[in-house]
Order: C-alpha cells, then structure tokens, then sequence
C-alpha cells in the first residue's frame, strides 16, 4: 500500500494459507504473551540473528506474484535484478548486468551479465536465466501477475552468451535501466506447470542469488533467511535475518523494548505516540526521515473489466465529478498533518513524494481543492444532492449519501482520519461508514467499495505507480484479476503515459510525469493527503551501522535495494565498515524462529497493494 509493481492477471486466485483457528490462535498467544525482559542474543550455535518486526504479511514468495513491499523487499534480497539503486543518492547501478547499451535508435539494448554471480545450489548465473525470465513473462499471463508492464513492450529476448542479453523493443522505452524485475534460475523454474499457482514456498531452501537465502516461512508468522556466503558483493555481516509479523503494533514495539526484536517498521510507520515514547528508552533510537510514500483516498469510479462489464457495488453518486470534488474539498489536509501524524509527514499535493524533486508536482493555486467546507457543499448542491429536512444530502431517489470507506485494520492513521471524515462529510449531510478489514484485498479487487484509503512506496523511476492507473491495468473479465490499483481508465491519461515511457529525455520525460500527475489531479479519483515520513526504530545495544537510503535522510526498512540488512553490523563484532549510521538500523540477535501473531486464512495474490503496499 507501499510499490515497482507491473502486471495484467488472467486469473482471480486465493490462496489458502496454512494454519486453521488452533494455529492462529497459539500464534496469537504467543506474540501477545511475551517472556520476561530479555535482552537479544546470540543463537545457540553461536550465529548472529538480526530479527525485525514487521505489520505486513506475505502476499506471496514467487517473484512472478508478489506485489506488496515485504514480499518485494524479500526478492531484493534473494534475487539479483539486472540493475540497482545506489543507497547514496538513488543513481542506477550495476546488479547483475554489469553494463548495458543501446542502439543508437533506442530499439535494441544490450546488457553485459556478469560472471561472478552463481544460484545457491552451485548452478552459474548467466544471460539464459534473464532471458527465460523475461520470455515467461511476455507468454505466460500468470507469470506476467507482478511486473508485466515492464516486459509489455518488449519484442525480443534473446542471451547470445552466457554473459550477454539482448531486449528488442517495439518502441523506445525509458524504463531499461529500471527494470524492477527479479531474475530467477530457469533450472528451478522451468518445472513450474502454472505460474498463476505456484506461490514458492514448498521446498525450503529457494534458489537465489541475492545477498540472503530464503530457508524459512509461515504464513503470517515470520520469514527466515541465512546469509548467502558466496554472494560476489560480499556475504552479510548477520548469519541469520528474520521478518517476525506483528498485527499489533503495540506488541511489535514492546517487543522492541524487552529486546526480543531489534527493529520495528510499523504499519507502515510508527504513530507520533509511540515514537515519542521509544525516544526516552536510552537503548532505543527511532529514524524519522522523509519516506517514498504517499498517503491518499481512492474513489471508486465505476469499476469495470477491460470488456467493458461493470463491477462491484461503488456508490453512483461518484460518478460525477462535482462530487468527488467536493468530498476532497471538505478534508483538512493541515489537520491530518497535525494531529493524525503531528507533523511527521508533508501535507500532500501530486501523486509522486517530494523525495524525488524531478517528478514532484503540485497544483496551482487556480487548479487546487483547497480546503473548502462552503463551496464543497455549493457543489453539493449543484450537482442535485441537497439537505433534506433531516440535515441529510439526498439524491433524485430521496435516499440520504452514506459512502463506505475501507480501512485497514492495522494501521491506526486510517482509523484516525476516518474519525475526521465522519466529522468534515458528516457536516455536509453525507454518512460515513468505516471498514476496517483485516483484509481490504477482496472487497478492493471486486470494487465493492465508495472510498478507500490507499498508499504507495514509489521508486526512484516512478512508471510502475503511473502504470497502474491505465486502462491497460485493468481485469480482462470480472472474474479475473487485473493490475489497476482503483479502476481508473482515461483516455488521456494513457496518453500522457505512453509519450513519457518514450521518452529518453530525462527533462522532457519528468514535465509529461508532471502533467500525469495533474491530470490524475482532475480527475479527482485520488486524493493525496500525505507525504508519511519514514517513523521506525532500532536498538542501539545491537546494531554497529547500517545503511540508510538515500544516506543523509532515508529509511531503512523497505529501500529500493539490500543494502540496509547487507550492510547491517552487529554492536559486539567490532566491525563498523558496513555502512553509515547517521539514523542506524536494526537488528535483533535472538534464538531461533518464534512463531507470532496470525491475520487470517486467506491471501489475495493480486496486482495492488493499497497501504500494505508494494514497492
């Protein structure tokens, strides 16, 4: 809910995940009934295990479907992708293609593989691997379910070499530099009968390539990883990292205090209270740096399959645009600011973070919806919705406006601004009904909702978060699944986005994302409310340096790469060379894997990923 994130699914799939009620209940128990204080340490064997709480479950272990941020985080650390992010200032670098070119009419790039990368079960990694990958996606819609859009445009993958890659386009695409794709060992893959099924997570270890090895998981419990020693940039400094799932917060940053974990996300952030709190624990140091989100309500709007059949059950009334206007004109962005984050996030503007200056845009003072109660309820109004005698805004059909607002459980900024919305709407005459669900997946994916509250982590290339608002994105079927995040398809938009996946001029192409933005803007199908900081926290008794990203101000869990958890220094190896630690990370050395706090049954693979978002 937080990015990277492509696709176009031919297949509404769940999952049933292990466990049953006796499972989730002694998962519960045991992350809310915590042991006496402790503090963290080494495992029995002697290996040193960096342990973080996480709010977030797994959609899912396959690269071809995973969608929110801690799956795609974990693929980051199990996958080399063909290019990555520098943790200093976000510039493209070398991942397993050491270099790369492109023919002077921009239609054929060519990508040099390194020779120094082998999968973990001794098998080399070669050009062969990357160009299996690509071509799976291209022909197989289940394995196009995460990151199709990167490979929609793509004519031709071929690997001469072992260590060369050939990608011919059918038009020039800016993207080939940022191709946020994990490279998987097609000897491993291959066997794969369905790709829309296969959820990878049978036969423990995987086979990978990245920094870490994946060598455990339990649904909504925890994930483990050992150390990838023969990783050609060098082996992790932590033996073991494990991701422990919290649904409660609170339990997630007492844990944190009794040092049975060394790191805490949030979900996605910590509130103002608690990071107050961990602030006068001398052992506890909490990051507060701009973050790559942004914090928004989607409206539904009129959800329909590429065939054009209508889905869900979104209110009417939201189709006009005077109304969706005036709901956006009656929320006080500035209150959300201070008193939901109390100032840890930026009042929000434009679809893309002012972390990525290029691509910010803001409206101008003549286009924006500022905060405006009288004129929210003019255009009321206008548009036929008056006050009854009741108080109550009523259609045509004499029945009063009541919009249903999905809410995710486990983040306590939606239940906050949902108390503001029942007060702003609710002095309009319109009823609000929050939705807090555990799961907002299904309801989200059959359009059975008015309003959403919805977020995005973006990357440094922002196409994936543009692309999901294309009519492209959208399900072929009802039935199916596609990669839109909330039903949006315009005719301009897609051109406007179109032209700047052409365009190779850096300037050129950031003023055609400005006018994405704005456009998306009118539309007033997305309000951003918020830019939220990066709120997270760490014990200093357990961590020697760690890596931020970007370095001066950036977060550290969720990065658009490894180097956080690669990088990160154990307090008692007397190794400080892993990274700068200006705001430090996490890392917890415990014993073993515990077994934590279960959500539910039942995962929706799925191309969005709302405020449990992807990349």
């Amino acid at each position: 809910m937080e990015t990277n994130d492509q696709y176009s699914v031919r297949h509404r799939v769940r999952l049933v995940m292990a466990g049953g009620a006796a499972a989730l209940t002694l998962g519960a128990g045991l992350a809310t009934l915590s042991p006496a204080p402790q503090q963290a340490h080494a495992a029995g064997d002697g290996n040193k295990v960096l342990t973080v709480a996480v709010a977030q479950s797994v959609d899912s272990l396959s690269p071809f479907l995973a969608v929110r941020l801690l799956s795609t985080s974990i693929h980051r650390l199990t996958y080399e992708y063909l290019t990555n992010y520098d943790a200093e200032d976000n510039h493209v670098i070398p991942g397993l293609a050491t270099r790369w070119e492109s023919s002077p009419d921009k239609l054929t790039w060519t990508y040099t593989i390194r020779s120094d990368s082998k999968w973990s079960d001794g098998e080399q990694a070669t050009a062969n691997d990357a160009a299996w990958t690509f071509n799976t996606m291209m022909s197989d819609p289940g394995a196009a379910t995460a990151n199709g859009s990167f490979v929609a445009n793509f004519e031709k993958v071929t690997a001469p070499s072992p260590t060369r890659l050939v990608i011919r386009l059918k038009k020039p695409q800016a993207t080939m530099t940022a191709l946020d794709v994990p490279i998987v060992p097609r000897h491993v893959w291959e066997k794969v009968d369905d790709f829309s099924k296969s959820n990878n997570d049978k036969d423990f270890p995987l086979v990978g390539n990245g920094p870490f090895i994946l060598t455990g998981y339990k649904a909504d419990s925890y994930v483990r990883l050992k150390s990838n020693k023969e990783f050609w940039r060098g082996a992790p400094k932590f033996d073991e990292l494990v991701f422990r799932y919290y649904k409660d917060q609170d339990a997630a940053v007492s844990a944190l205090r009794k040092g049975e974990v060394s790191f805490v996300a949030g979900s996605p952030s910590l509130t103002p209270a608690q990071s107050a709190s961990l602030k006068r624990d001398g052992n506890i140091r909490v990051n507060d740096a701009p973050g790559r989100r942004f914090y928004a309500l989607a409206t539904n709007p009129g959800a329909k399959a590429r065939n054009g059949e209508k889905m869900g059950d979104g209110h009417p009334s939201l189709l006009d645009q005077r109304v969706r206007n005036a709901l956006f004109m009656a929320v006080d962005r500035k209150t959300v600011i201070d008193r939901v984050f109390q100032g840890h996030a930026v009042e929000g503007a434009g679809y893309i973070p002012p972390r990525y200056a290029q691509y910010f845009w803001e409206p101008s003072p003549e286009q924006e919806l500022a905060y405006d109660p009288a004129e929210a309820a003019r255009l009321l109004d206008r548009a036929g919705y008056r006050k009854n005698g009741d108080g109550d805004r009523v259609g045509k059909d004499g029945e009063p406006l009541t919009y249903r607002v999905l809410c995710h459980a486990t983040d306590p900024n939606d239940k906050a601004v949902g108390q503001y919305l029942e007060e702003w709407w609710g002095d309009l005459g319109i009823g609000v009904e929050l939705n807090c669900l555990d799961n907002v997946t299904d309801p989200w994916l059959a359009g059975e909702y008015d309003l959403a509250f919805d977020g995005w982590s973006v990357n440094p290339d922002p196409d994936f978060v543009l692309s999901i608002h294309t009519c492209a994105a959208l399900p072929a079927t009802p039935e199916e699944t596609g990669a839109t995040d909330n039903f949006i398809c315009d005719k301009t938009y897609d051109e406007l986005y179109a032209r700047q996946l052409a365009e190779y001029d850096a300037g050129e192409r950031a003023r055609i994302v400005r006018q994405l933005e704005s456009r998306l803007y009118d539309l007033g199908y997305m309000n951003v409310m918020a830019y939220p900081n990066a709120v997270e926290a760490y014990r200093t008794d357990q961590i020697e340096s760690i890596t931020t990203m970007p370095a001066k101000a950036g977060n550290i869990y969720g990065q658009d790469g490894y180097w956080s958890w690669w990088s990160a220094v154990p307090a008692d190896s007397g190794d400080a060379g892993g990274g700068s630690s200006s705001t430090g990370v996490v890392i917890g050395i415990v014993a073993g894997v515990v077994v934590l706090a279960g959500l539910g049954a039942f995962v929706a693979l799925r191309r969005r990923a709302t405020a449990e978002d992807r990349e």
